[in-house]
This record gives C-alpha cells, structure tokens and sequence, in this order.
C-alpha cells in the first residue's frame, strides 16, 4: 500500500477529511520552500502538493502563474524539487507528498529517470495537469514501476466514459476541478460539486480530493461534507505572494488559515458523524 493510500485509509478510519496545501517550490525563494512544508504539516496538512515551476502553466490562474515567475527567477528546477523533497523526508518520514506540474520538464528529464529519482528521494505521486490519460500510458507505466501514484483530475464537464477512463489511470486519489476555469477561480456551487462527486463515486472506490477556488475556512469545511480531500492552493499562495519581502512571516501566514480550516473540517465532520 502507497504512502498516500495508507494516510486515506487512516484519515477515513478517523471520520476526517485530508487537507490538501499546495505551494509552488521555490516561491519566493528556494531555501523556505522545506521549511514552508513542514509548517504546513504542523498545522494540520495531511498530504501536500508542491508546485514544480513552469513557464507556461495554463491551468493555474494568475496566482500560481506569477509563483512561477518568481521561482524560476531563481532558477527552480525539476531536479531542485526533487531535492527539496529528499531534504524534507530527513525529517519527515511519513507525510505524503505529490509534485504538481506539467510534462515538459518530466520529458526533458524522461519519464522513467523522473519516476526513479523521484521515488529515492522521497516523492509519493504525480499530478501532471498536461498529460490526458488516453496519452499517459509511458508515463503512468513508468511511476508504477517505481511504486508512484498517478493523480489525475476530473472536471465538471467530465461525462460517465470519461470518468471511468480517468477512474482507469489514477492511484491513490482523484482531484476533482470543483468548477470550470483556472486555479483561484470563484463562484463554487456545493449541490453541483456533490452531484458530480456522486457520478464519480459511481466509476471508482478511490478517494475523491475537490480543489480549485476554496478560499477560506467555511468553504473547506463545506467541501470536507461531501469530499474525502479539501485541496487548497491560491489562497496559501496568495500569502507567500503578499509576504514575498518578508520570507520570515510567510510560514506564520500559511500555518493560520490551514489552522482555521483543519479546525473547520475536523468540527464539521464531528457534528456530522453525531447526528442521528
């Protein structure tokens, strides 16, 4: 059993929700990023998604793509992510962790090099926004051969065939776009969101993660009713963004709003689980 399959399995058999952060690695500077994870942790993350730099991130809103701007000013790569992780799992053994990003940078490095090194140094799977499943036959083959999870998404506009192809690729979790557009997009509508988490539900036994536009606590505990993971990205980098001079707040920033939605999700679930 993978390292993210062992922590759902844990997560479910306490009643409770994953909380999902994600950052870009490197933003706004490469020597916080370990640390930025391990606050996030101490604040009650459960799996964490880090963002590999892109230069051309066409899934991610104006938030993350300015992340990468500032990232690869210091020259953030692929192989540095990677790197990051390994100095992360010095200290922490047990946390998931899922790099998020595009092919080319795994195409420049090859698929099974990627798979390979990324699983020495620590990394559990890999959402690579770009890669359809009908095209990520080598690349899904390549980090199964390393024990590495293949995290796909599904959208709104998703219909049966399609999730059940999707359902067909991933391990260790789906991540369910909660609405139509980029990262830090607005206007998330519960009934919908849990209406196609239901048609998913109805392809796959597999835990369903729900990102894209969870800006603050109340929404984390909404979509923690409904969802088995609450993934949160443009609100925590719109932190590290508005804290970029001051590195040294950044960590303190991060830990506050997941603090208020650990707590958020955790008494939701609490209230639920006690109703008759």
């Amino acid at each position: 059993m993978s390292r993210i399959a062992e922590r759902f399995a844990a997560l479910k058999a306490d009643g409770r929700a994953a909380l999902v952060p994600f950052i870009t690695a490197g933003d706004p500077h490469p020597n916080i990023t370990v640390g930025l994870m391990h606050d996030m942790v101490e604040a009650g993350a459960d799996l964490i998604e880090l963002g590999v730099p892109f230069s051309d991130p066409m899934a991610d809103g104006p938030v993350i793509q300015r992340a990468s701007e500032r990232a690869l000013a210091h020259h953030v790569s692929l192989d540095d992510v990677i790197g990051m992780v390994k100095t992360f799992r010095q200290d922490d053994p047990d946390t998931p962790v899922i790099l998020m990003g595009y092919l080319n940078p795994v195409e420049v490095m090859g698929y099974a090099a990627f798979a390979r090194r990324a699983a020495q140094a620590g990394v559990d799977g890999a959402l690579t926004v770009d890669v359809p499943p009908e095209e990520g036959h080598d690349l899904i083959q390549a980090l199964r051969d390393e024990g590495l999870d293949a995290i796909y998404l599904a959208a709104p506009t998703s219909h049966r065939q399609r999730l059940e192809m999707i359902a067909d690729a991933a391990t260790g979790f789906i991540y369910y776009v909660s609405l139509k557009g980029v990262t830090g997009s607005a206007n998330l509508v519960l009934d919908d969101v849990a209406k196609k988490l239901a048609e998913i539900r109805a392809v796959t036994d597999m835990p369903l993660g729900v990102g894209f536009g969870i800006k603050d606590a109340a929404m984390a505990a909404d979509m923690a009713k409904i969802a088995d993971a609450v993934v949160v990205g443009s609100a925590l980098v719109s932190r590290v963004e508005a804290n970029a001079s001051k590195p040294d707040k950044i960590g303190a920033e991060l830990k506050q709003l997941l603090q208020e939605m650990r707590q958020a999700m955790d008494d939701v679930r609490r209230e639920s689980a006690s109703q008759p």
